[in-house]
């Protein structure tokens, strides 16, 4: 499965003897899965079936679907529909009293209006195979939208494994650092060590041993570790595609308090410190990058 942005557009449109159909489908960024179908009234009844289609195409975001209905006028004997005519004709002309709107009335935009040419004979029934045809129609923009979001998604894959390799890089470096970083800290706790009990008759070796388990807690062994882990685990993730952006977000979260525990052990280890700081500091910044960039995932 590929990534996909949650982020698209795309139209289409079907023309039969019936007449014209066009869908088009709109997709921003949300928590969820959030649909919304605007139809005519006289689509109304394929509501389910378009609702059933977007959820086969679209797993979270929020989608809006709008499909529009143009019958063949001669064939289908259309006719004006006076009420909505004459609200088209009323609101242009409170825009031009209330707002100054300069232009009259353009019949040809009106007649495009749904709802605006409906079918005579007043029996309601919609004519044979246009439920087939919307379906199709929305189909084809659904996915489309599907093939716009999976080039999104790719460019958005292609930034994140580009950020994830310079996490990978940085923690590489903090792990080169964390040798001598460890020595600093050990030769300095057994300092301050002999300075307090200066004058005083101590085990040696139970210096060195309480020294050793000092510094050990200020290790960053685990923490390197886990964002090893980490790493490799965004790469599969991207890897795999589907559904991934909010087992991003928690990954992210994840790897941010790994990156915090390294800055408070480190934060006074002397230059090996700075080095490390340094290096986890850019380390956030890419997560956050990646985080920002992984709420337009799917």
């Amino acid at each position: 499965m590929s990534l996909k942005s949650m982020t698209g557009y795309a139209r289409a449109r079907r023309a039969s003897a019936l007449g014209e159909v066009v869908a088009t489908a709109r997709s921003v960024n949300h928590r969820g899965l959030d649909l919304h179908i605007h139809v005519p009234q006289e689509l109304e009844p394929f509501e389910p079936a378009l609702r059933s289609a977007a959820k086969r195409h679209v797993r979270r975001g929020h989608l809006s679907l709008r499909v529009s209905f143009t019958p063949a006028h001669a064939a289908a004997g259309a006719a004006l529909n006076r009420a909505l005519f004459e609200a088209y004709l009323k609101a242009v002309e409170e825009a031009r009293r209330d707002y100054g709107v300069e232009g009259a009335p353009d019949i040809n935009a009106a007649l495009r209006i749904p709802g605006m040419l409906v079918q005579q004979g007043g029996d309601g029934e919609l004519p044979e195979g246009l439920e087939p045809l919307v379906l199709e129609t929305a189909e084809a923009a659904l996915q489309a939208l599907d093939e716009f979001r999976a080039r999104e998604g790719a460019e958005l894959g292609r930034l994140l494994r580009e950020l994830n390799a310079a996490i990978r890089r940085d923690v590489e470096a903090i792990q080169a650092c964390r040798a001598p970083a460890l020595e600093y800290y050990q030769a300095r706790l057994a300092q301050r060590l002999r300075d307090l009990v200066e004058g005083m008759e101590l085990d040696p070796q139970r210096l060195a041993q309480e020294a050793a388990i000092l510094a050990d807690r200020s290790d960053i062994a685990e923490e390197v570790g886990r964002l090893r882990v980490h790493v490799d685990e965004l790469d599969r993730l991207l890897d795999a595609g589907g559904e991934a952006g909010k087992k991003l977000d928690f990954l992210m979260q994840e790897m941010s308090r790994e990156t915090n525990t390294i800055l408070s052990k480190t934060a006074s280890s002397g230059e090996f410190g700075l080095q490390v700081t340094s290096l986890a500091l850019e380390i956030k910044a890419n997560i956050e990058r990646i985080r920002e960039q992984a709420l337009n995932l799917e």
